[in-house]
């Protein structure tokens, strides 16, 4: 089949990358589809069951950080349009492994943008986070507005933000960056605040608050988000940044009790008096933004609006944890967060095996040593 276009998805096996994948391979038949995906910890192919046997998806197992890998996937894959969701995006483990975060989250946005730009890809889209602001307590921020980044996680995005607009300034490349709230839903990794604290709660183990401080965030429904990249897709203007988000913020105090509500009260009745009898206070990582409010206005002229409530999205995602206890079976929620291991050569040296599923008839892979149909060995 001839497709109009090729779409790269880069961390396509990850919680919102595998959200949107899904959504282009059924939105666009006619549009080829490629996950790349190097399968780290919070990544899962389950998440992909539902397109793994369309036509037009194809999946490739490889690390951004790759540049040899990367080159030949261009020059043999003809992609016109990149979406760049790949990252490591846990803060507190940002603070244990900064490295870590720099070399995927800024080495790997470099190679990915060098070997795009190369291969004159029509549009580059960046998926960064609003992190990159640092805490806003009163003011509402925009896209002018300064970015502060107060963790390592956020100063990676920023400086891979960094990187993606010296393109656009140095070769005119055709980039488009965007910063969301935190995005929740079904089939997100436990390490995230939702669904590690519905899993404490269907273990009957308490909702761990890290610190006192008042901290909140706004909380954008998946489906939403999705929405807001085809809208930028579509009619996104090149070399601008948009805010996703939504007006919706609620305490992680707050928002405890609501799942404990959810979850516990499903089993027997708590009174409201003994609702905080299921939070346990913990140490807070080292620096914490308390509030991130941003201003969306930009993207609203589009035609996107969050459609989705907050009572509608947090129902729905708390059915699914609880219809889907054994989604993540490899991980106890009592070993959150993940840590790492040092291994400073997994990014630099390292060549691992890339598979590619549902190959293009006659295309020859990104590895170029075609051992047997679907996969591919590097050596």
């Amino acid at each position: 089949m001839d497709f109009v276009k090729t779409v790269l998805v880069t961390g396509g096996a990850g919680f919102i990358g595998s959200h949107f994948v899904c959504s282009l391979v059924n939105r666009h038949p006619d549009w080829r589809i490629i996950n790349f995906d190097n399968l780290d910890y919070c990544s899962n192919l389950r998440n992909l069951e539902s397109v793994e046997e369309n036509e037009n998806y194809t999946f490739i197992r490889g690390d951004i950080c790759n540049p040899c890998l990367l080159k030949h996937m261009f020059a043999t894959e003809n992609i016109d349009i990149v979406f760049h969701f790949a990252a490591q995006t846990h803060v507190e483990t940002s603070f244990v492994w900064p490295s870590r975060y720099h070399m995927v989250n800024v080495e790997g946005t470099r190679v990915l943008l060098k070997a795009a730009f190369e291969a004159k890809v029509e549009k580059f889209i960046y998926i960064s986070t609003d992190e990159v602001y640092g805490e806003s307590l009163y003011k509402e921020l925009d896209e002018t507005s300064p970015r502060r980044p107060n963790n390592p996680y956020s100063v990676s995005k920023a400086a891979a933000e960094c990187l993606v607009l010296s393109y656009r300034e140095r070769h005119k490349f055709p980039v488009i960056i965007t910063r969301s709230n935190n995005v929740y839903g079904p089939r997100q990794y436990l390490e995230k605040v939702i669904p590690k604290f519905v899993s404490f709660l269907q273990l009957n183990k308490k909702c761990t608050i890290q610190g006192t401080s008042p901290q909140s965030r706004h909380f954008l429904y998946v489906d939403d988000a999705i929405e807001a990249f085809h809208t930028i897709l579509e009619r996104g203007m090149v070399g601008e940044t948009y805010n996703i988000g939504t007006d919706f913020e609620i305490s992680i105090i707050q928002l405890a009790r609501e799942l404990i509500k959810m979850c516990v009260l499903q089993v027997r009745h708590v009174p409201d008096a003994e609702l905080d009898d299921w939070l346990e206070f913990v140490p807070d990582r080292p620096v914490v933004d308390l509030r991130y409010p941003v201003n969306c206005e930009k993207l609203w002229r589009l035609g996107w609006k969050p459609a989705v409530s907050w009572s509608e999205g947090i129902r729905r995602t708390v059915k699914w944890y609880q219809q889907n206890p054994d989604f993540w079976p490899d991980v106890k929620p009592e070993d959150q967060p993940i840590t790492f291991q040092p291994d400073t050569n997994k990014h630099i040296d390292r060549l691992p095996v890339f598979v590619v599923t549902n190959p293009v008839p006659g295309a020859t892979g990104c590895a170029g040593f075609c051992s047997s149909p679907g996969s591919i060995n590097q050596s």
